[in-house]
């Protein structure tokens, strides 16, 4: 996906208490072993992205109480950088010896969630890249499922991988083989969005998969970064979309969008087009009307206000760059599940809480420059003199300068 992955993926963090596993122990998945209860498709349909190791990954359980969500779509799994055929995460951490992204899908299971697991994505070599033949990366992928017990699997599939007919096949093969041999896997296949609904080589991955005689549960695609302006350019290309569906595997409408996906960017994308909260109404609402299989966004990482709300015009990994209160994109996608997110969810770092031992800020007293005070989980420096006026509440004008999280 054109999601910032080349630029603002950071290396692998270990801060594991930001990604969900306040007051549990970390323990390495073994398989059936750590695999929560199955949840419905619908929720895994509806699992938005996060990155559990970079871009300054929230706490999941956070999301999970103050939206009602209950399934997270972890990305991403690579080739190693080094080169070879073993899954990794962002290309440096073996999935073999993880006990970090194992300890955060505990952290989900044991609130009642789950976890898919998205392989692929822009940046990075892809296992299909690396891996000779369709059964040894079917293999390598399998070793994710196995030692996460995986009920579903993202195969995220877009340039430069997608103009590669051999690693397309591989990964075709894969997901066919990953279906067979492990029944009841739910299965989406995301690649990149166009006005036409897919590009040239978004079709000749269609094709690959008929000629495989593989279906997958869905096939999404991500119509951003591609000169959509609002709603309407995205809903048109997932109509376009649904006609090569049809005229790819001989479907009738109905069940062309039955096997359809969206996946979306929250906020400011990339190359600038804007998708706030009522553009994803929008889709949401096409989406459900039409039957649609799946609504997913890139990323939960980014759904938080930025400093100031519009991030001076940059897109951002970390926060949306678009005004909005903290998971409100996480709430379409609970919706999409057939729930109801709460109307007025918790803070999820209330002031002073957390790992946070500054003083809470006091809108009745006065501060002078070089104070600094504990607010919505964040350390606040005072710049001047101050006093009502709160942190963050008038941008980087305002008297307070953001420290970042406690």
């Amino acid at each position: 996906m054109r999601r910032l992955r080349a630029l603002l993926c950071g290396t692998a963090t270990a801060a594991l208490a930001a990604a969900g596993l306040s007051g549990l122990a970390v323990t390495q998945a073994a398989g059936a072993d750590a695999a929560a209860d199955q949840l419905s498709n619908r929720w895994y349909a509806a699992a938005p992205y996060l990155m559990p190791l970079d871009n300054d990954p929230p706490d999941a359980t956070a999301i999970m109480d103050a939206t009602g969500l209950k399934a997270f779509q972890l990305a991403f799994v690579l080739a190693p950088n080094g080169g070879g055929c073993s899954p990794t995460w962002d290309g440096t951490a073996p999935v073999a010896g993880d006990t970090a992204v194992a300890g955060v899908i505990d952290a989900i299971r044991a609130k009642g969630g789950d976890v898919s697991v998205s392989i692929g994505g822009y940046n990075g070599t892809k296992l299909g890249q690396a891996c000779g033949t369709p059964e040894a990366t079917a293999a390598a992928y399998q070793q994710v499922v196995t030692k996460y017990g995986l009920h579903a699997i993202d195969f995220d599939l877009e340039e430069p991988e997608y103009e590669n007919t051999a690693a397309i096949h591989n990964e075709i093969g894969a997901a066919r083989i990953l279906q067979k041999d492990n029944p009841g896997l739910y299965v989406s296949v995301t690649t990149a969005g166009t006005a036409a609904g897919t590009g040239w080589f978004g079709q000749q991955m269609l094709n690959e998969a008929k000629a495989q005689g593989f279906t997958p549960n869905n096939f999404s695609i991500m119509p951003f970064d591609g000169g959509f302006q609002g709603a309407s350019a995205q809903t048109a290309a997932l109509t376009a979309f649904n006609g090569l569906l049809r005229s790819t595997f001989g479907w009738d409408e109905a069940t062309a969008y039955a096997h359809e996906g969206f996946s979306g960017m929250n906020g400011r994308s990339d190359s600038g087009e804007m998708f706030p909260q009522d553009a994803f109404r929008t889709v949401l609402d096409f989406a459900t009307s039409h039957g649609m299989d799946r609504f997913t966004f890139w990323s939960l990482n980014r759904d938080r206000q930025c400093t100031p709300p519009d991030n001076g015009g940059r897109t951002s990994g970390t926060c949306s760059s678009v005004p909005q209160s903290a998971w409100d994109f996480a709430k379409f996608s609970v919706e999409f599940a057939g729930a109801t997110p709460p109307d007025n969810p918790p803070p999820t770092d209330p002031p002073g809480s957390g790992t946070c031992t500054l003083a809470a800020w006091d809108a009745s007293a006065v501060y002078t420059g070089g104070q600094e005070v504990s607010y919505e989980g964040h350390t606040w420096k005072a710049k001047w003199w101050t006093q009502g006026e709160e942190p963050g509440s008038t941008g980087e004008w305002g008297a307070w300068q953001d420290e970042g999280p406690c």
